[in-house]
């Protein structure tokens, strides 16, 4: 199965792209992950994409495609495909669907993980680590045991992510809705789009999302 994982920043995409790695066995295929991996690889193209980000340039959708297509070609397209942050506009959605088109597949579904923005950002900037051990906590919903002591390791300091502040957040939440928003209806038009509630527990989520995985095989996919 080749799916597609839409969700505003902290959604919780990766965490429910990883629990369907370890369920089906398909490749999660994160933006982030491949230019790392490309940066340090020594091909080819990991020597455009050391390049492009040495220079402080932003990675062309033209790379990005192209380390998607060495992925393919690599047995992922054999294992079905999770993608994860990619795409994010109009344009890199067209780009994936010819790439897929030219290797005989096609999308089964796009599911979106939909959030309430308020509750989203009461879950983000709530969150701390572990300095020590890195266990996560959260201010609300998982505060430690004893204040100022980590649950795991006894360690009395926590750190919290620079952009996990409201200011930082609601920028990246506009920027989603700007340019990645657009692609719900064009996936809803190509009658792809599969919508969920994508704020509750971790097991609930990947239970809306098992509902949807399990009724694909009984669907033909839109090569």
């Amino acid at each position: 199965m080749n799916i597609i994982l839409l969700g505003p920043p902290g959604a919780g995409k990766g965490t429910q792209a990883k629990i369907l790695v370890d369920a089906y066995g398909v490749v999660q295929l994160s933006t982030g992950d491949m230019l790392r991996a490309a940066r340090t690889s020594g091909t080819e193209m990991g020597k455009q994409v050391a390049a492009v980000m040495d220079r402080g340039d932003l990675v062309t959708d033209e790379i990005v495609i192209g380390l998607i297509a060495e992925q393919l070609d690599a047995g992922a397209a054999d294992k079905g495909v999770i993608f994860d942050g990619f795409p994010r506009t109009l344009a890199q959605a067209d780009a994936l669907d010819q790439l897929l088109r030219s290797r005989g597949t096609g999308l089964h579904a796009v599911i979106e993980m939909k959030v309430d923005d308020a509750a989203l950002v009461r879950r983000i900037t709530g969150r701390f680590t572990c300095a020590n051990c890195g266990a996560v906590y959260h201010d609300e919903t998982k505060p430690t045991a004893k204040a100022g002591v980590c649950d795991a390791c006894g360690h009395t300091e926590f750190t919290r992510r620079a952009d996990d502040n409201e200011e930082a957040l609601r920028t990246r939440l506009m920027n989603y809705y700007r340019d990645t928003a657009p692609l719900i209806g064009y996936y809803y038009a190509k009658k792809q789009l599969r919508s969920i509630d994508g704020l509750g527990e971790i097991d609930e989520v990947k239970a809306r999302i098992s509902d949807i995985v399990q009724g694909l095989a009984q669907e033909p996919v839109d090569a």
